[in-house]
């Protein structure tokens, strides 16, 4: 059944429509974003519950309550604390090269499959934990899920989509990361409320809900075209696929590209050896940098200490899960959903380059006032505080609809089919990795270099976007199966990979 938009790719001559049967799948799979922004939010709300850190972090309790010595910035600091935060991010970035395997072998859909049960068995862990290496293993069991999930829902995606719609679909992923948010803030904000303590018990528990949903869900789930042909003997099984997915009968075009990125698939045995040769040096690189600068925009100051960072200017517990509510969540979502309708029409580099120079800006602000109204010890005045998080606000907004959605985005559509599997493990390993080193060393960072640590980050910013800006060349429209030309055509990249001549023959420098 066609909703009964054309797709006609502007170099790819493809036909075909934007199908209900395409964007059911693609919602369905998108929990798999869900089940990672609920741990997100979830984890930075219930670190700042009085019930939780006394059951199960009490040093940091007796800080935060009863230590009047101690700095503003160096309250939570505590190593078993962020272990609990980062043990799910250690945990996903080995399952990512697991999951990289079964994505290649079996399919996306069993990747999907059994990134959503094992997130659901950690969900049910951590709301019956008793002690704190029960709930770290839970933690551990729902990186396991979230690994398995950020390797192939991307790529389930980016696959399923028209090329010419390929950037919202993707982005859908982003949005679910943000309603996950959104949710886990909702329900941090409810349960605190519950006098008798175990409010938190719910908020870790509920993960379970959307990774019912994603695991349920994954049963009836239809196997990308390229998958098929990748996976199978038979081509006229993807063609029937592929009809179904496009909305026509007219496909050859486009099924003709996925024979021959699927034969050279075929001769590719070790895919995370040859992704090291030259022709894929643009993608490892972007494999490599686009996640690791997601990580450093500094949104995990944000995203999984913002309640935390709420209480360190001044509010209260109730009043610090509210703002983060607000900002992380709603805010969040929105502007991902702004970034789901322009994508495809502005452009990547565009989002990317507008959302860091607004980044940039609104960290610097922040850092500024925090340093100028916030010393170590007391608190700071309300406008302060509220100029503060207009700020923040404006920063979630800007990342929300650029690297946010983005750092997914072109890391899936980039890979041809015979390193897919194994560059988007590499995408999801990196982006693991240094959440787990900003996570692990964020609260020392905070208690050390103070409001320096927005500084840091812009810095950051800077270096991302010039980085992008003579990099990474524009991908709205093309073909996935066709996104090699991108490079051949890149004033840098072309001296790498080399150039196509008259003939239609590689020339390589």
């Amino acid at each position: 059944m066609a909703v009964g938009l054309a797709i006609t790719s502007e170099k790819g001559h493809y036909n075909g429509k934007m199908t209900l049967f395409v964007v059911l799948s693609c919602m369905i799979a998108a929990t798999g974003g869900v089940i990672f922004g609920y741990d997100i939010g979830i984890s930075g709300g219930v670190t700042s519950m009085e019930p939780f850190l006394k059951k199960f972090f009490p040093e940091v309790y007796t800080k935060m309550n009863e230590d009047t010595k101690i700095s503003n910035y160096c309250k939570f600091d505590s190593q078993l604390l962020t272990s609990f935060t980062s043990s799910l991010y250690i945990a996903g970035l080995v399952a990512s090269f697991f999951a990289s395997s079964v994505t290649r072998v079996f399919g996306r859909k069993p990747s999907i499959l059994l990134g959503g049960a094992a997130f659901l068995a950690g969900s049910a862990l951590g709301g019956a934990a008793l002690n704190v290496y029960m709930l770290i293993f839970g933690r551990i069991l729902l990186g396991i899920g979230v690994g398995f999930a950020n390797q192939s829902v991307p790529l389930y995606l980016s696959e399923m989509a028209p090329p010419n719609y390929r950037g919202a679909i993707n982005i859908g992923f982003q949005l679910c990361v943000g309603i996950g948010v959104l949710s886990a803030n909702l329900i941090n904000f409810g349960t605190e409320k519950i006098k008798a303590g175990w409010g938190w018990r719910i908020s870790l528990a509920m993960a379970a809900v959307p990774a019912s949903i994603l695991t349920l869900g994954a049963l009836f789930l239809p196997e990308t075209p390229n998958s098929l042909i990748q996976n199978s003997k038979d081509p006229e099984k993807a063609k029937l696929m592929l009809q179904r997915v496009r909305g026509t009968n007219d496909v050859q075009a486009e099924l003709d590209d996925l024979i021959i990125a699927s034969s050279i698939s075929k001769t590719i045995k070790h895919p995370f050896k040859n992704i090291l040769q030259s022709k894929y040096r643009p993608q490892l690189v972007m494999a490599i940098a686009i996640p690791f600068f997601q990580q450093v925009t500094g949104i995990n100051v944000i995203s999984f200490y913002a309640p935390v960072l709420l209480r360190i200017i001044g509010l209260g517990e109730s009043a610090s899960l509210l703002s983060s509510l607000m900002i992380t969540g709603v805010l969040g979502t929105f502007s991902t959903f702004i970034s789901m309708l322009i994508v495809d029409k502005f452009g990547r580099r565009a989002l990317f380059m507008i959302g860091g120079i607004q980044m940039f800006l609104s960290q610097t602000m922040v850092g500024v006032l925090m340093a100028a109204q916030l010393g170590d010890y007391g608190g700071i005045s309300k406008g302060y505080a509220s100029l503060i998080i207009i700020f923040i606000c404006t920063y979630v907004a800007g990342f929300a609809w650029s690297w946010g959605p983005l750092g997914w985005l072109v890391p899936s559509e980039i890979f041809p089919l015979e390193i897919r599997s194994a560059g988007q493990s590499i995408t999801v390993a990196v982006g693991f990795l240094f959440t787990f080193m900003v996570a692990q060393t964020f609260l020392t960072m905070l208690c050390h270099l103070k409001s320096g640590i927005f500084f840091f980050f812009g810095g950051w910013v800077v270096v991302m976007s010039t980085f992008v800006y003579f990099l990474l060349p524009e991908t709205k429209n093309m073909p996935i199966e066709q996104m090699n030309s991108v490079w051949r055509e890149h004033w840098f990249w072309k001296r790498i990979v080399g150039v196509v001549n008259e003939d239609g023959k590689m020339e390589v420098p």
